[in-house]
């Protein structure tokens, strides 16, 4: 679509709705909100444009979820080796995402997340050692910001790794809404060192803000009245999901 196409009505209320959607997503499972906007937006506009949309609802709703829990502190705490290393490896293959073809990479994480996700619902779990967390760390969020900076999505390996810590619910969605929050604010300094965030996309992402955080605003009513064995079966069942929608869009 031609960039004055970007502004017409229709088009802004699809937006609006794709990320309304995309919040509740998130809402009720600390996740998704990049992804399934970028399932609709994809068929919209163009994947740069629709990449640099999504940054500003995806770190705003990240900063409510990031300060929405009471355990802030000690979660940097206990993360800062993978969020250092994110950050890192983000910026060093930022310039994949921007002259590279990833859709076989795309293809594969897909495929990833949805056999974590079946392993997890038939009932396997990855332990880990508390000795050995802090190096894995390192390792999980250094090749978490390389497929970030090669694919523009950040949940493998961080989001099985989070989940595998024991957190409760809250504190997972919280810890979720840090990790997202720096490969966010690293994936938008790649693009932004690479000259590719346009300045229209930019405004419309400002405008998607309200229905993103509408959407994550009702996601979370509906997370707080649920039991932990459902929220758990809904986390499990985005991830299928995700991996799906990704594995259809890099076909």
């Amino acid at each position: 679509m031609t960039s004055s196409l970007a502004f017409e009505p229709a088009l802004v209320m699809m937006i609006a709705a794709t990320f309304v959607l995309a919040g509740m997503v998130k809402g009720v499972t600390g996740m998704g909100l990049p992804t399934v906007a970028m399932g609709i937006l994809g068929s919209l506009i163009s994947p740069v444009a629709a990449a640099a949309m999504l940054l500003l609802p995806s770190l705003i709703s990240n900063l409510f979820q990031f300060g929405g829990g009471r355990n802030t502190g000690q979660l940097l705490k206990r993360l800062w080796p993978m969020l250092l290393t994110v950050v890192v490896a983000t910026l060093l293959a930022s310039a994949w995402i921007t002259g590279g073809d990833t859709t076989r990479t795309q293809f594969a994480l897909g495929v990833a997340l949805v056999a974590y996700a079946i392993w997890t619902l038939a009932g396997k779990k990855i332990t880990v050692a508390a000795q050995h967390e802090k190096s894995y760390s390192l390792v999980i969020g250094f090749v978490t910001g390389l497929l970030t900076g090669g694919t523009g999505v950040f949940v493998m390996p961080a989001v099985p790794w989070i989940q595998s810590l024991g957190f409760e619910k809250d504190e997972l969605v919280q810890a979720l809404g840090i990790s997202f929050t720096f490969s966010t604010l690293a994936l938008a300094l790649g693009l932004w060192w690479h000259n590719a965030l346009p300045v229209q996309s930019l405004s419309l992402s400002a405008l998607a803000i309200v229905p993103a955080l509408i959407g994550q605003w009702l996601g979370t009513r509906v997370r707080r009245v649920i039991s932990p064995q459902v929220f758990k079966r809904c986390f499990l069942f985005c991830l299928v999901g995700l991996g799906i929608e990704m594995i259809l869009r890099a076909a």
